[in-house]
């Protein structure tokens, strides 16, 4: 059991504070940025062009995950103070609605650029499974997302007033902590399979099935209001995740194994 001391805020300028939350998912999407800026110069795209697209999908995404976030906790959090929803640095991003936000501008500019969306996903997923992980540090500080009280053996407890728990000194399921291994093993395992000779769209379909999989599960520790069904709101999106992903992934795999088997058949009958 562990018990956590740090001040999410990390200074403070009169009305101004500096969080650990902006500073650590600051980071992370920097971390990501630089990845996927890197990934694309590998596949031959403009950099710049790159870039200056990825920064609109940065956009989305961050309103994407604010809006997820607002809307599952409109009720108990921010029907009272609806301003305060605005107040995207003191934490509350909601990752599904970050990738839905992304994959969203992603299609637009794929579109508008004639660039083909499952190629332009696969250049992005590796560095955005590990910006999750990054970003999910910043939860560990400030409290954010932390699961339900537990007993043992693994938990933190917040000392900090402006840590965003429920209760200071009780113990909780470290749920960020499980989503960071898990991030981390997606990313570990895209990172090995994206110089192979996959077809477009492997990558990306891996990294949803995956992690709607896994989030799935790891989500019952959580704490996050039940919508329905007994599920909360970022059960329910993977369930819908994987019934897309995980066909889609099957249809390209044996697309690509036909392929070479005809492939294979012509070369031997010449």
């Amino acid at each position: 059991m562990i018990t956590i001391n740090i001040d999410p805020i990390l200074f403070s300028i009169g009305h101004f504070h500096l969080r650990w939350y902006s500073l650590i998912v600051g980071t992370a999407i920097f971390v990501g940025f630089w990845l996927a800026i890197r990934e694309a110069k590998r596949k031959g795209y403009n950099t710049d062009d790159f870039a200056n697209s990825i920064l609109w999908i940065v956009f989305a995404g961050l309103i994407g995950a604010r809006l997820f976030h607002v809307i599952d906790h409109w009720s108990d959090v921010f029907a009272a103070n609806p301003i305060s929803s605005l107040y995207i640095w003191e934490g509350g991003l909601a990752i599904w609605g970050g990738v839905i936000g992304g994959l969203v501008a992603a299609g637009i500019l794929a579109r508008v650029k004639h660039w083909k969306l499952p190629h332009v996903l696969d250049v992005l997923v590796p560095g955005v499974v590990l910006a999750q992980a990054i970003g999910r540090f910043a939860c560990i500080i400030t409290g954010d997302a932390v699961g339900k009280p537990t007993s043992g053996p693994f938990g933190f407890a917040y000392t900090s007033p402006n840590a965003m728990v429920p209760q200071l000194g009780v113990y909780y399921t470290p749920t960020p902590v499980y989503e960071i291994l898990m991030n981390l093993s997606i990313f570990a395992l895209l990172w090995s399979l994206r110089k192979k000779n996959l077809p477009d769209g492997v990558l990306s379909l891996l990294y949803l099935s995956l992690y709607s999989f896994m989030r799935f599960f790891i989500t019952f520790t959580s704490s996050y209001k039940i919508i329905a069904l007994g599920l909360n709101q970022a059960q329910i999106v993977s369930v819908l995740v994987f019934a897309v992903s995980v066909p889609l992934l099957i249809i390209i795999t044996l697309k690509k194994r036909n392929h070479l088997t005809k492939v294979y058949s012509r070369t031997y009958k010449n």
